[in-house]
Order: C-alpha cells, then sequence, then structure tokens
C-alpha cells in the first residue's frame, strides 16, 4: 500500500489539493475582512473616526449581498468559456492563466476604497478562480482510473476546508496587525508561487518521464474511455445529453448553499440574534477550525465511501447516488443552528452540514469523469460549474436582505432541502447511471 500511494498520480493530487487550497484562502478572504470595521467604514466611504450606526451596518449587509452577486456572476461567465478553453489549449496552459487572474485580482483588492471597486475586483477574481476545478478535475481525469477519481477528488477537494481554515487563522491576525489590506496582499501572492511549481511538475501522464509503465498502465485501465479519448464535443451538443444536465443540478442545488456558508458564516456568529455569545476576529477562528477540519473528513470519507462501494462490487451509480443521499440526509439538521442558543450545538450542525457538503461535491463532480471522455470533461465541470454559479448569483442578493429583515432561520432551511431536491432529481434523469453517447 505504501509503494502504491508513492506512485506518482499522487504527487499531482498533492499539486491540486494545494492549487484548491491557495484559491480558497483567496476566495475566503473578504469572509473575514468584512467584520472588520475600519473595512467596512472604507467600503461606506466613511471617516475613520466614525461611529457605525445599525443603518450603516444593515446597508453594508445589503450591499455586500451585491458585491457577493457579482463575484458569483463572474464565477458563472467564467465556466461559460473556462472549461472549453481548458479543453482547447490543455489543462497546464489553461490553469496557468486561471491562477495568475485570480492572484492579480486578489491583491488588487487591498487598493479599493468602495463598494465600486470592491465589485470589480471580486467580479475579475470570479473569472479567475472559474478555472479551478475544471482543471483539476481533467487533471483527474487524465491521471486516476475511474475506480479511484471519487477518492482522488475528495482529496484535492478537502483543500477548500485547508483553505478555509488557514484563511481564519491568518488574515484576523493579519487584519488584526497589519490591516485589512495587507490580508489581501498576501494570500494573493501564494497564487504568483504557485504558478511556479504548477509549471516545473505538471505533464499529461504520457509525457512524464517519472511514473512507471505499471501505473501508466493502471492510468489508462478504463478502456472504453481510451477508445472514445479524440471525440470532439460542443458546449450545445453537451447540452443536449441528461448527463450534463445530472450534473448541473447537483451543482445548482448544492454550490449556493456553500457559498452561504463562505460568505455569512463569520457575521452569523458575529452578529446572530439567537446565540448567547458572539464571535469577532479575536475569536472567530477557533470555530472555523473545528467546522473546516471536520469538513476536511467529510471531503475525504464520502470520497473514500463512494469508491468503497465500488470495490465491494455495487455499480459506480448505485455507489455514487446511495452516498450523496447520504450526504444530503446530513444537511437536513442545519435547520436548528439557526435557532439553538449554545454556541457549539450551532457549530456542530454546521460542521455536519459542511463534511456532507463536501462528500457531495466530490461525487458530483465524478458525473463528468464518470460519464464523459476525458478531453471533454473541463468543458462539462465547466456547464456545471456555471449553474451551481447562477444558483448562487440567484441566492446572492437575497441573502442580505432575508439576514436583515428576517434572520438567518429562512436560509438555513433552504440550506437543510436542497441536497434532497438534487438527489432526487439526479435519480430520475440517471436511473441506470449510463455513459454518454457520444459520436
Amino acid at each position: 500500500m505504501n509503494t502504491y500511494l508513492r506512485d506518482y498520480r499522487w504527487r499531482i493530487l498533492a499539486l491540486l489539493f494545494f492549487a484548491t487550497t491557495i484559491n480558497y484562502i483567496d476566495r475566503n478572504v473578504l469572509s473575514f475582512t468584512m467584520i472588520d470595521e475600519a473595512f467596512r467604514k472604507s467600503m461606506l466611504e466613511l471617516p475613520e473616526d466614525a461611529v457605525l450606526t445599525e443603518v450603516d451596518i444593515n446597508h453594508f449587509k445589503k450591499m455586500m449581498g451585491y458585491v457577493d452577486m457579482a463575484f458569483k456572476a463572474a464565477y458563472a461567465l467564467g465556466f461559460i468559456f473556462v472549461g472549453w478553453f481548458i479543453d482547447k489549449i490543455g489543462t497546464k496552459k489553461g490553469f496557468t492563466w486561471a491562477i495568475i487572474v485570480w492572484s492579480l485580482a486578489g491583491i488588487s483588492t487591498a487598493f479599493v476604497g468602495s463598494f465600486r471597486g470592491l465589485i470589480s475586483a471580486r467580479f475579475l477574481l470570479g473569472i479567475g478562480e472559474s478555472g479551478n476545478f475544471p482543471s483539476a478535475i481533467k487533471s483527474v481525469a487524465e491521471w486516476f482510473p475511474r475506480k479511484e477519481r471519487a477518492f482522488a477528488t475528495g482529496l484535492f477537494n478537502a483543500g477548500a476546508n485547508i483553505g478555509i481554515i488557514t484563511t481564519a487563522i491568518a488574515v484576523p491576525f493579519i487584519t488584526l496587525n497589519y490591516g485589512w489590506r495587507w490580508s489581501f496582499v498576501v494570500t494573493g501572492l501564494l497564487g504568483i508561487i504557485l504558478v511556479f511549481f504548477w509549471l516545473w511538475i505538471y505533464k499529461k501522464p504520457e509525457e512524464s518521464t517519472r511514473i512507471s509503465q505499471a501505473e501508466l498502465d493502471h492510468i489508462r485501465s478504463d478502456k472504453d474511455e481510451e477508445n472514445r479519448g479524440n471525440v470532439k464535443v460542443s458546449w450545445a451538443k453537451l447540452l443536449t445529453y441528461k448527463q450534463t444536465w445530472a450534473l448541473a443540478i447537483g451543482k445548482f442545488t448544492g454550490d449556493p448553499i456553500w457559498w452561504f456558508y463562505l460568505t455569512w458564516l463569520p457575521d452569523f456568529f458575529n452578529s446572530s440574534k439567537t446565540l448567547s455569545e458572539k464571535l469577532d476576529l479575536k475569536t472567530v477562528g477557533i470555530p472555523f477550525i473545528v467546522i473546516y477540519l471536520v469538513s476536511d473528513f467529510g471531503s475525504i470519507f464520502f470520497g473514500w465511501l463512494s469508491s468503497k462501494f465500488i470495490q465491494i462490487g455495487w455499480s459506480v451509480g448505485k455507489a455514487r447516488k446511495v452516498t450523496m443521499l447520504i450526504c444530503a440526509l446530513c444537511v437536513v439538521p442545519i435547520i436548528f443552528a439557526s435557532i439553538t442558543t449554545h454556541l457549539w450545538v450551532a457549530i456542530a450542525l454546521i460542521s455536519l452540514a459542511t463534511a456532507a457538503h463536501q462528500g457531495w461535491s466530490a461525487n458530483v463532480y465524478t458525473i463528468a469523469s464518470d460519464l464523459f471522455p476525458k478531453n471533454v470533461v473541463a468543458s462539462v465541470v465547466g456547464i456545471g460549474g456555471m449553474f451551481g454559479a447562477i444558483g448562487g448569483v440567484l441566492l446572492a442578493p437575497l441573502a442580505g436582505f432575508i439576514i436583515v429583515n428576517f434572520g438567518y432561520f429562512p436560509l438555513f432551511i433552504i440550506a437543510g432541502i436542497s441536497y434532497l431536491v438534487g438527489i432526487t432529481t439526479i435519480h430520475f434523469l440517471l436511473p441506470n447511471w449510463e455513459r454518454a453517447n457520444i459520436k
């Protein structure tokens, strides 16, 4: 087993893990700086010695809903072309450009001084960050046989949680000691460093001199994929396949909830009217470490569980769908997080839900690599990501309005039932989990 894990494809997976970690650091910096008073005053264009009123804070929250919508709209627009772009020029070049764009966008956020500037910077960030998952899923399809993909996806997807944990530790420290602007500069520079490692390490298996023939044969063990490797399919054609729509539904029902967590959980712990204990920049880090460590476990465990079901003889479709149903059921109790008065009960319920989401995400992504030829995987993931972002765009402006007027309870209800709607729809779309019949 140790020799098996030393195979070169696991080093590629480690690189994808770190890329996803940095992607989520840059994405999530804003969620923590938004509870900093100096940041709020800057965006509201108020003097440093101004006193923030309840009216100011409510206006800030509503505007942050529009900022969040701008990021997700750009994320959706990016997916329109980024999957096609990566399939066309290759994973290595396509991901390089994506990292450069999102890193520069993150650094540029340090120099904004109004909501107009913040919206522009987040829009550019969304364009760049839309390249991460199409690139990573395509890389997994290139480097792993089908039976290992859910586990591999779960492992690199765990980088999202490590990114959030790192952000929860580092950004409050940087913000409190050096100001919120340095938080964006420091985190944005991580991506620039990542580019050099990506260009140095990544190649396709057939081009790499660092893998054995035995490992290459293992990677190519899905013969039906090899026979379809040169097929070219347009976006318009991909939209005619129910397999594409299954992935789109999985993303549409899951992604908006995940982004809601990323954007609003710091504010939930900071301003919830039900919790008896409120958190600020000095105290919010520990709960987030707990939540996203548990999420990491969920990403790896549910990816492993799906692969384990296949190893014991289940069909691929049954393994994926049963695992996704378990994940969907694990999210339902989050409804009670918005009405409990106990901080750690809320943390436990949210931890379970975020862990289940990550397991859901790992299995949804395998729809593309399970059911489509490798050379269109990034395009299919791009389509799915676009629909996930559209769901986020629809929810984002409503979230600020709902929070200000009704609190968090309605949003936690939406979170609790969304995944059940998703798995039910996917089951009826793909009762047999058959591969797309692409000619």
